[in-house]
């Protein structure tokens, strides 16, 4: 008896440093945090300043000097006037002239600084080089198109950029319009290379008319990017262009004759003339690539020359290096590399080749390896090596994007004139609510800021979102504090899925106009961060939509509340205004929307933005933000519809700002109702409280009407796509079961306790008698008799099945049979393996136990659904520590209570020795986990996990469709293989106890 005491006593000792991991691995905490306040303020109405009538653009011969000049002309022609001559020398008798001086003496420490002065007829940019003066050309192109002044007011001036370095990303170069893909909106690959459409899969390897296509929507971007005051593109690109030739013999790691070498050599013939004339136009080339980029016959290479991706090993890096090396040979006009290590997988993996990435850099030892090798090659090439701090929380440097600790022991030291450093301006991805990122305002390496003008998470810019303001705050605090920070880099489509949202492709597809004014303000601020923001909107408005002083006021006006309508609509505030932790990551402020467009249904995401937003006594006020949001909408939409639309420069322009308004309300509205729904559904699940039921039920049919709605109507366009409610859906039809599966869990709770008490008190039944027996006191089973009816032997194996089967139904909401071949798979195997091993004893003795110790778990586990059903079982799981401490340790217990209670079985009524026990419980717990686990590897892990997943809805839906939950939660894909493994250890074991020599066991009595 003192044994199983103690047995007992440490089961529970067990079970509470179960609870304990299981608590710190999941960690809900959650504090304030500093978010930027955004005051958007609305420019007046302005009369437009009246163009100069110029009638010759005098400019050297240079090539980039006659384009930025042609922008002047193309602003001229804008305004209403006729387009001016372009030469070297006006022409005697000319009109207003536009004199541009190349070669005076510089203007400070820049090459881009100008000085522009000038009367009535003739103004002059005086530039040191042709930088300067393209720079000074561009500017007055822009002052005309905006309807500002061109000259300044006080008389000649300087200017010069105040960020040497503006980066864009390719755009929409390279992506095509596909009506088909873009309408399932379930796409969410996220490669962005440029050049895959034009590959072919044999040789010449591309496509020549796919090539030419690429090259004019390339020229198209970098044109309009110079115009907006850009100087640099950042291009998708490296081990495709390269082919290892100065790697060994030069067929180290692609072999003679192997396709990687001639495919490279073409991409590089056909893209290096098409990059090098944006070179050539003045933007400096980057290319970009995530580390580790890898190929079949790389890995291969790899792995017999270090045995594996040693990639803290500076000697792995030469191979790199040697690639890095010929890509600037190749390209020798390219800026620089950009490396990015925080993301990878098969979700960036371009159709049609067999290049991909890995997350494999994931130490601060590989990183710094990583950057000492490549900033060697690209120091040597006079090239710069940009690094992106961006991770999405895998590995030890997982929180290097946001945490100035791992920043500084990550490039601390590492100080080197060829290093850029890259960063995310948010302190985390690109949503709002978000404090400003301070690891800018760190260290002493030259820093570039990172900024999406569509912003991916807020509607794909399909929704107006003026982000002037914010950007500009974000700006001018990093450049008060790090003096290092000279750049920008503007995301003008990169980010996020490329066909999962509307069919916008910039410049070219769709109403792109709207996050063209991110692009355009970032551009400007590039240039001054102290223009006032509502100035640069203005001026992006006259440019774009009309030249009317009160319709650009309007649009002005709705500009400025569109911030609100977005932080509103799409954010919980109480939960988005936290920093929140948990599975120990931290959550980006959308949850309740993962990612993108996806209205999330799973427990873990719902019940804690709730317990962090009941904390602050927001949940009325979280309701009311979802209706504020519609309210703000449609005062939006009133603005523009009162326009007089004869003032618009483009009429189609103004139906698809009505059309895009009028779907932002209906979005909203439809999220509100959602948003309505989850909280009170979980105010319900917390409280019990009636009203709150009432409220839950009030707000699901609102929005299963509203749904309809949104489907309906938005289902299939491209252009203005539906929001995807499957995840959403999935959760609701579980949340409908919740009172349902309380009242079961009651019933059968009291019905497995009569039972229970039943076999305790009344020994009429012997199989209830040895239920109770085998369950709580199973020392005392050896002493019970033995002679039972066949009514008992199938009582006593029906009711703990029954038991089993239905408690766990309940706790799936009768929705997920993965986890019931899992769960009850496991008990099967167990049971029927020691069951097994007796031979032809009797069994009874045996069920009895097992299934004693199966009622008591199972009478657990319905406790905790009675409350108030699966729901609420999940909301304590997620956010209530204690509960699921107390939890966790008891059920731990009971759990290997199991063991106990069998090995007592075995070893007082069935009499075997030791060693059988042990072997026979080897066996039993090796055979689930040995054929389980089989099941699981021969699935995947990733798609086991994910089938569990959709049918319990536990964690978010959208996870395993764009990173993947092994990725996500750092779970090793080798796990299942493991389990199998340590089933077969145990079972050889078990077998090997079994076969040696013992004494031959007494016979049952």
């Amino acid at each position: 008896m003192r044994r199983v005491v103690i047995s007992a006593l440490l089961l529970l000792a067990l079970g509470a440093l179960v609870a304990w991991g299981v608590g710190g691995a999941l960690g809900l905490s959650f504090g304030p945090v500093s978010v930027p306040v955004e005051r958007a303020v609305a420019a007046p109405a302005a009369p437009l300043a009246a163009a100069p009538p110029i009638s010759v653009i005098s400019v050297p011969a240079e090539p980039r000097l006659t384009l930025a000049a042609k922008a002047v002309a193309a602003a001229l022609a804008h305004r209403g006037l006729p387009e001016p001559a372009i030469g070297q020398e006006p022409a005697e008798g000319a009109g207003v002239t536009l004199r541009v001086v190349v070669g005076v003496a510089p203007f400070g420490s820049s090459l881009e600084a100008y000085r522009l002065g000038g009367d009535g007829a003739a103004i002059t940019i005086e530039a040191a080089g042709v930088a300067g003066a393209a720079t000074g050309l561009y500017a007055v192109a822009d002052r005309i198109r905006s309807g500002s002044a061109v000259l300044p007011a006080n008389g000649p001036a300087v200017f010069a950029p105040r960020l040497g370095l503006r980066l864009t990303d390719a755009g929409s170069v390279g992506r095509e319009p596909d009506p088909a893909a873009f309408a399932a909106g379930t796409d969410y690959s996220l490669n962005t290379d440029v050049v895959g459409g034009a590959l072919l899969p044999a040789a010449p390897w591309v496509d020549q008319a796919a090539v030419d296509r690429i090259d004019a929507q390339f020229r198209q971007f970098v044109e309009h990017s110079l115009a907006q005051g850009y100087n640099g593109v950042v291009v998708p690109g490296f081990l495709e262009y390269v082919t290892f030739a100065l790697v060994g013999d030069g067929h180290a790691v692609y072999p003679a004759g192997d396709d990687h070498i001639a495919r490279a050599q073409a991409l590089v013939a056909a893209f290096a003339p098409v990059f090098r004339r944006a070179a050539d136009l003045g933007m400096r080339v980057y290319l970009l690539t995530d580390m580790l980029a890898v190929s079949p016959p790389l890995g291969r290479y790899l792995e017999r020359e270090f045995g594996g991706l040693k990639v803290a090993d500076p000697r792995f890096w030469q191979v790199y290096q040697l690639g890095l090396t010929e890509l600037f040979q190749a390209m020798p006009f390219a800026a620089g590399l950009m490396v990015r290590i925080g993301e990878g997988g098969d979700a960036y993996r371009q159709p049609g080749w067999d290049y991909s990435s890995k997350l494999a850099v994931t130490g601060a030892g590989a990183v710094r390896a990583m950057l000492r090798a490549l900033l060697g090659t690209a120091g040597g090439a006079g090239k710069d090596l940009i690094f992106r701090t961006w991770t999405v929380g895998v590995g030890a440097v997982g929180d290097l994007h946001t945490n100035p600790a791992s920043y500084a022991e990550v490039l601390g030291g590492i100080d080197d004139p060829h290093l850029i450093v890259s960063t995310k301006y948010t302190l985390g991805d690109f949503y709002s609510h978000l404090p400003f990122n301070g690891t800018l305002e760190t260290g002493t390496h030259r820093r570039i800021v990172e900024f999406q003008a569509r912003r991916e998470f807020e509607g794909f810019g399909a929704l107006p979102n003026d982000l002037t303001g914010l950007h500009q705050q974000a700006l001018r605090r990093f450049l008060a504090a790090n003096p290092h920070v000279e750049g920008v880099w503007t995301w003008t489509q990169d980010g996020g899925p490329l066909r999962a949202g509307p069919m916008t492709l910039y410049l070219r597809t769709g109403f792109w106009q709207l996050y063209d004014l991110n692009a355009y303000t970032l551009g400007r601020l590039a240039h001054d961060p102290g223009t006032p923001a509502e100035q640069l909107t203005a001026d992006w408005v006259r440019q774009t939509f009309s030249s009317d002083p009160a319709t650009v006021a309007a649009v002005c006006e709705m500009l400025a509340l569109s911030r609100e309508a977005v932080t509103k609509g799409l954010y919980i505030g109480a939960y988005a205004d936290r920093s929140v932790r948990a599975l120990g990551l931290e959550p980006p402020p959308m949850m309740w929307i993962f990612e993108w467009d996806i209205a999330t249904g799973d427990s873990a995401a719902l019940t804690s933005i709730y317990a962090v937003t009941a904390a602050s006594g927001a949940v009325d006020a979280a309701v009311a933000e979802g209706e504020r949001a519609v309210e703000v909408a449609a005062r939006m939409r009133a603005l523009i519809t009162a326009t007089d639309p004869a003032t618009w420069r483009d009429p189609v322009l103004r139906a698809k700002l009505l059309d895009t308004l009028t779907y932002e309300a209906d979005l909203f509205g439809t999220l509100g109702a959602y948003r309505t729904m989850v909280l009170r559904h979980v105010q319900w699940l917390d409280t019990g409280s009636s009203a709150a039921y009432s409220a839950w039920r009030s707000a699901e049919r609102r929005y299963e009407a509203a749904r309809a709605a949104h489907v309906t109507r938005y289902g299939g366009d491209v252009d203005l796509p539906a929001y995807n409610f499957t995840a959403a859906d999935l959760g609701a039809t579980r949340a409908d079961r919740d009172p349902l599966m309380a009242w079961l869990a009651r019933a059968l709770f009291v019905l497995l306790l009569a039972a229970l008490i039943a076999g305790a008190t009344l020994r009429r039944s012997p199989a209830l008698h040895a239920l109770w027996t085998g369950a709580t006191r199973p020392w005392r089973v050896a002493r019970l008799d033995a002679t039972v009816t066949r009514t008992d032997r199938i009582l006593v194996l029906a009711l703990p099945a029954a038991a089993l089967v239905l408690s766990r139904l309940v706790h799936t909401w009768f929705a997920a049979p993965a986890h019931l071949v899992l769960t009850l798979g496991a008990w099967l195997l167990f049971a029927l393996t020691a069951r097994l091993l007796l031979g032809r004893r009797d069994p009874f003795l045996l069920w009895a136990t097992i299934g004693g110790v199966a009622l008591l778990r199972s009478l657990l586990l319905l406790a905790a659904l009675a409350v108030r059903g699966p729901g609420h079982y999940w909301l304590e799981f997620w956010t209530a520590p204690t509960v699921r401490s107390v939890y966790i340790c008891v059920a731990f217990a009971a759990f290997g209570w199991l063991f106990v209670a069998t090995a007592l079985v075995l070893r007082d009524h069935y009499h075997l020795r030791r060693r059988h026990v042990t072997a026979t419980l080897l066996l039993a717990a090796g055979t689930p986990l040995t054929l389980l686990g089989a099941l699981v590897t021969t699935l995947g892990l990733e798609r086991a996990l994910t089938i569990w997943n959709d049918q319990l809805a536990l964690l978010p839906w959208g996870l395993s469709r764009i990173l993947g939950i092994t990725v996500y939660l750092g779970i090793p894909s080798t796990l299942p293989a493991a389990t199998t493994a340590a089933g077969l250890v145990l079972s050889s074991i078990a077998a090997a106890l079994l076969l040696a020599r013992r004494r031959s066991p007494t016979p049952a009595r």
